[in-house]
């Protein structure tokens, strides 16, 4: 028989223990190709150390060279604080993502570093418990869930985010955090307002004050598109910044790049800078009231403007300065008018080719030279001789 492999991951739910320290461990039903079935026990920290050596082993299929080609499924962070509600919420999650996992490329699902990860431990035969103290407490998942890993129920799984600086709140709807704060994001608009919650509060707060817990790595800000997509301006705004444009209720412009922080970068004839997305409306589409109640609250703050923000990540973030945004629109500008210059050029060329022959002036043939006498009388018949 080959090498092993895994065939399928369930998860059967949580184990709450009390030795040495109050901790939680996730139980796996683990079944190989030999058909033998094996239960193993792993930390939520053990499984993320786990997902983030596996993504350094594979950089392409992890998104880090482009994310369009990243097919290793996204984990989120451990908290500081794991409670029982979060190891509970997060069983949906890891469900799936073992399901993903054993249905990647053979070359990732059945390699080392994922089989040696999963083998049944000493820990995991005699687990260490003091029956003296208490014992540990089983929390398994309903018999419905175990059917399709897919198919889990339960409480929505939220993307934790670390605020990068203190902002106050300027309305009610807002909510104010401090720098360090751990907030779970309920929502992402792409008008750069983001609903969240911290413990009992909830409200809205800039996205260019949160980073991804993951790191620079898992940055969702996606790539400029010089190609640009037609958009309508719903509301007016006249430009703060020397890198920001002023434009009128009813223009049409392009979208180059939709920034996080919800400014984003557009083109307006040959023009590019900064724009509230907000107050954008994408061409053809039809407004609904709850983007016009969007665009009656102010713009977010950019992330440029944010002072002494206190984030690891601060000094990686890619930045495009303005000059590279004109200097590469300028260009895709005049490859596409070059582009259609010579699709006209061709176009003509195939018209003339494909006009009527009757419509051309035909060539005159060439007038042969007379012959003279002799040579008429040296090639005529004996007949015409005679006559002549």
């Amino acid at each position: 028989m080959g090498d092993a492999f895994i065939r399928h991951i369930e998860l059967l739910g949580y184990e709450k223990r009390f030795f040495p320290s109050q901790h939680y461990v996730y139980m796996f039903l683990v079944k190989w190709n030999d058909l033998s079935e094996k239960l193993v026990y792993r930390r939520f920290t053990e499984i993320y150390e786990f997902h983030k050596a596996l993504k350094e082993m594979f950089p392409i299929e992890s998104g880090d060279i482009n994310m369009e080609k990243r097919i290793i499924p996204h984990l989120p962070a451990p908290k500081w604080f794991d409670g029982q509600r979060s190891t509970q919420n997060r069983q949906g999650t890891l469900a799936e993502y073992c399901y993903t996992l054993v249905n990647l490329p053979h070359k990732i699902s059945r390699c080392l570093h994922v089989v040696n990860f999963f083998k049944v431990r000493h820990d995991d035969m005699n687990p260490v418990t003091d029956s003296q103290i208490r014992k540990p407490e089983v929390f398994l998942l309903p018999k419905d869930a175990k059917k399709n890993s897919t198919d889990i129920t339960g409480p929505i799984v939220l993307q934790t985010y670390r605020a990068i600086a203190d902002y106050e709140k300027s309305s009610k709807t807002e909510m104010a955090v401090e720098a360090g704060d751990m907030v779970d994001v309920v929502e992402k608009s792409e008008n750069g307002w983001w609903f969240c919650q911290l413990k009992n509060k909830r409200g809205w707060v800039p996205a260019s004050y949160l980073e991804p817990m993951d790191g620079p790595d898992e940055s969702e800000d996606q790539e400029p598109n010089y190609a640009g997509e037609p958009y309508i301006v719903q509301k007016s705004y006249t430009a703060m910044e020397e890198d920001e444009l002023t434009l009128k209720e009813g223009d049409t412009i392009e979208v180059i790049h939709k920034l996080l922080d919800g400014w984003w970068v557009i083109r307006k004839d040959e023009t590019t800078g900064y724009y509230p997305s907000m107050y954008l409306q994408k061409a053809g589409e039809v407004n609904t009231s709850v983007k016009s109640e969007l665009r009656n609250r102010s713009a977010p703050p950019r992330r440029s403007t944010i002072r002494n923000a206190k984030s690891i990540h601060k000094q990686r973030r890619k930045q495009i300065s303005q000059e590279t945004y004109r200097r590469n629109s300028r260009k895709y500008i005049q490859s596409r008018r070059n582009m259609k210059e010579n699709f006209q050029n061709k176009a003509n060329v195939i018209i003339e080719k494909n006009e009527p022959e009757e419509n051309k002036p035909k060539a005159q043939p060439a007038v042969p030279p007379r012959p003279s006498k002799d040579l008429i009388l040296n090639r005529c018949t004996e007949s015409t001789r005679r006559k002549i």
